[in-house]
């Protein structure tokens, strides 16, 4: 036997040497001891497979000629319950059917031959160790391999049943874009070229005046299609442009579509500009009387004070001329103090308490009965058209409105002519108070400032101009709002619409 350096093992390796002769046992014992391995041994096989069962062993080195069971039959033994374990046989006879039935049967891996050569011997079991571990490592990718091959067909399987899902979602996605651009209730197309329409939607054709079927390669005629105005001419460098068209007014806007082709969006936002151009006059409203309350506060303590010691002065004796001056100077500050009484009611809010049920026709009778002086001319028609409408209010404002509306009806016809007032049910939950008239009606150029305070047509010192802002004023304080219209038979109306009284 030659020495050998110790082999060094990587992982914790066991042995188990299984020999009858001990001198053999203490032999390989002093040999295997220079390794890193475990070494364990065993008289014979049964102690042998109890140590198996017991402790895990990686290579199993068996004398062959042992009492009981030989060598051979141990290591078949081992193979078919430990097939993992390498199994090395010792023997010392060259004889041929046991080296055949131990290769055949028990499957070793290798015969060491006595007496051995410790280098041989070393090399023999490293070689069987790394057949182990190389045997282990193989089962481990194999089991691996196994597993990620399952998972790759999971995935695959998974990855399928997402496309399908995917082309499903496409699909409903593509058929939910179609409906949702044919739903759609602003006019919306895709146009390409000189004005053709590549797919529209069904507001479009209704304005256009064609079917669904006719719209692909739908062409403007001068620029039009039906009733909405061809984009071309007005989207020409601009991506949004208003545009008024037969009465309408458009908001036209393009998204680059590919190509020369554009997606055109139309609003009709008449509706929207009515009600801004509203709230904008409701504003100016607003601040102005805010400016006028103020206003009339400030002129009032002084005017006090002009008519006092004009009445004081009046009281001494005075000389025809100075009467007059002083009557003069009367009617002068009576007549401003009315201007300032009226700027007050401008700009007072009523109080919660003043307010109540409110019948509009017995409020249009009142007014009318007041009024009876002023309108007993025989050239001049009043025509009651008076339905039941009841409002929450209150009822000397709204008179005041009913009022002034007749009056500057009055003026409008000039004293000859024919007025119609109107009450009755408006819009739902909304009832109105109309004032027609058959005069001239109002002039496009002064439209949007007739509500303005102290703007007035007439001739200096006939009208203050606070007429018809104090009734903006009343009906916007009720809920409300009042508008005018010129009437295509000729004259003009104003409407005042309230909300109806809302019964507990």
């Amino acid at each position: 036997m030659t020495d050998s350096k110790p082999v060094a093992h990587p992982r914790e390796t066991a042995i188990l040497v299984v020999d009858d002769d001990e001198h053999v046992r203490r032999s390989l014992r002093r040999v295997l001891g220079r390794t890193s391995c475990t070494y364990l041994e065993a008289p014979e096989a049964g102690t042998a497979l109890e140590i198996l069962a017991r402790d895990p062993v990686h290579v199993v080195v068996s004398d062959y000629r042992m009492p009981g069971m030989n060598g051979v039959e141990f290591l078949r033994v081992v193979k078919e319950r430990y097939p993992a374990v390498q199994r090395v046989l010792l023997t010392g006879h060259a004889d041929t059917a046991a080296i055949e039935e131990a290769v055949n049967r028990s499957e070793i891996f290798r015969i060491i031959w006595k007496p051995w050569d410790e280098g041989h011997l070393l090399l023999t079991i490293q070689d069987a160790i790394d057949q182990y571990w190389m045997i282990e490592e193989n089962q481990r990718l194999q089991v691996m391999l196994t597993a990620r091959q399952a998972e790759l067909e999971q995935l695959n399987r998974d990855l399928d049943a997402k496309l399908e899902a995917r082309t499903d979602a496409l699909r409903l996605a593509a058929q939910e874009w179609r409906t949702c651009f044919d739903a759609i209730g602003d006019p919306l197309a895709i146009i390409r070229g000189g004005c053709e329409v590549v797919r529209a939607n069904a507001a479009f054709a209704r304005q256009a005046g064609v079917s669904m079927g006719e719209l692909p390669g739908l062409r403007c005629a001068d620029h039009v299609f039906g009733s909405l105005p061809c984009p071309r001419p007005h989207l020409d460098g601009t991506a949004e442009r208003v545009v008024t068209f037969r009465n309408r007014v458009w908001l036209m806007r393009a998204f680059p579509f590919g190509g020369d082709a554009l997606v055109v969006v139309y609003k009709d936002v008449t509706q929207e500009r009515e009600v801004t151009r509203r709230l904008f006059q409701a504003e100016k409203m607003s601040a102005l009387g805010q400016l006028a309350g103020g206003v009339a506060h400030e002129i009032n303590n002084p005017l006090g004070g002009i008519l006092a010691f004009a009445q004081i002065m009046a009281q001494d004796e005075r000389t025809p001329d100075d009467r007059e001056s002083l009557r003069l100077i009367s009617d002068a500050a009576m007549r401003a103090k009315q201007i300032v009484d009226s700027l007050l009611r401008f700009s007072r809010a009523p109080k919660e308490h003043e307010r109540g049920p409110v019948d509009l026709p017995r409020v249009v009778e009142d007014a009318l009965l007041i009024l009876q002086p002023n309108l007993r001319d025989g050239r001049l028609t009043v025509v009651r058209e008076l339905g039941a409408a009841r409002t929450l209010g209150n009822a000397n404002q709204l008179q005041q409105v009913t009022m002034n509306l007749i009056v500057n009806a009055a003026q409008a016809i000039q004293g000859q002519g024919k007025i119609v007032v109107h009450t009755g049910p408006g819009a739902p939950g909304r009832v109105v108070v109309s004032v027609a008239d058959d005069g001239p009606g109002i002039p496009e150029e002064i439209a949007e400032r007739i509500f303005e305070p102290f703007f007035t047509t007439k001739p200096e010192g006939q009208g203050t101009g606070l007429g018809l802002s104090i009734c903006y004023r009343i009906a916007e304080e009720h809920g409300g709002a009042v508008r005018f219209e010129n009437l295509r038979e000729g004259g003009a109306r104003f409407v005042v619409d309230l909300p109806g009284e809302t019964i507990p």
